[in-house]
């Protein structure tokens, strides 16, 4: 899937000479992904690929690979920063979801999630954000919209942290050490994103 930009000749990656080594190191780890999983079972990460692809409308492989292993390192890390009162903790509400969501799928078409038609898992996401899973029986004990709240998150928080995506919407990356000089409403540095109606 192409996604339409206002920016189509714009690499943050061009830039990257103007960033300190420590965070021009993190970002360039972030186009490289290698599959492997320290949380995720494989069919966990199949089904995320899918739910994913629905909560971001994109399906470039290399940016929902991307997505998979930051929410696998994040599971595993077990660093939270809020938590709240009477929730499982991230990594164990992160599975029951997914536990339930392969048990419903096989239960009412006897598929996987990700052999569902796009129109049926977006539809079945939909019921989870509004707790209306089904069966009752399999989605009971889960906290419906603390899980498609948790998995939403962590889907965008990682979605727009790629440099792919920053070069897409015009976002020049790390400001530090070069910093902005044009700072009035309006005006952008030399090395901003111009929209493509002012680049001639």
């Amino acid at each position: 899937m192409s996604k339409e930009t206002h920016y189509p000749t714009y690499d943050v990656m061009n830039a990257q000479h103007e960033w300190d080594g420590h965070t021009r190191r993190i970002v360039n780890e972030r186009l490289h992904t290698g599959g492997d999983y320290q949380f995720l079972t494989v069919l966990e990460a199949e089904m995320l690929r899918s739910c994913c692809a629905q909560l971001v409308d994109d399906d470039r492989a290399e940016l929902i690979q991307y997505i998979i292993e930051y929410i696998d390192k994040q599971m595993a890390s077990g660093i939270e920063s809020d938590r709240k009162t009477g929730l499982p903790s991230a990594p164990a509400l992160l599975r029951m979801g997914l536990d339930a969501l392969g048990d419903s799928c096989q239960l009412l078409h006897t598929e996987h999630f990700f052999h569902l038609e796009r129109e049926r898992q977006l539809e079945i996401l939909k019921s989870i954000s509004q707790e209306d899973g089904l069966p009752y029986e399999t989605w009971k004990h889960v906290p419906q919209k603390a899980f498609f709240q948790k998995l939403l998150t962590l889907t965008l928080e990682s979605y727009y942290s790629h440099p792919r995506i920053w070069s897409e919407i015009g976002y020049g990356g790390p400001a530090y050490p070069r910093g902005y000089v044009r700072m009035h409403p309006g005006q952008l540095d030399p090395w901003e994103a111009k929209p493509k109606y002012e680049e001639a």
